[in-house]
């Protein structure tokens, strides 16, 4: 499957193939969040952006509050 931005998804109708009932239109979407990848540190005293990222497991998320994600990691 390619890749489909939600605005797309929410735009599509949903049919069911065993009766070829249509459902209605895609309203919200869920997903099981297994990570969150954040950029890896800085290079050269913070002047460089790093080319590798930091994939932190949703285990390892203590708190997700309005404008901070707490985690807990060993870096």
């Amino acid at each position: 499957m390619a890749n489909i931005s939600f605005c797309e998804l929410r735009r599509k109708e949903v049919i069911n193939l065993r009766d070829g009932a249509r459902l209605g239109a895609v309203c919200d979407l869920e997903v099981d969040l297994c990570s969150i990848v954040v950029p890896g540190p800085p290079k050269m005293w913070g002047l460089l952006k790093s080319d590798e990222e930091l994939v932190i497991p949703f285990c390892k998320i203590n708190k997700i509050g309005d404008d901070v994600i707490l985690v807990d990691i060993m870096l």
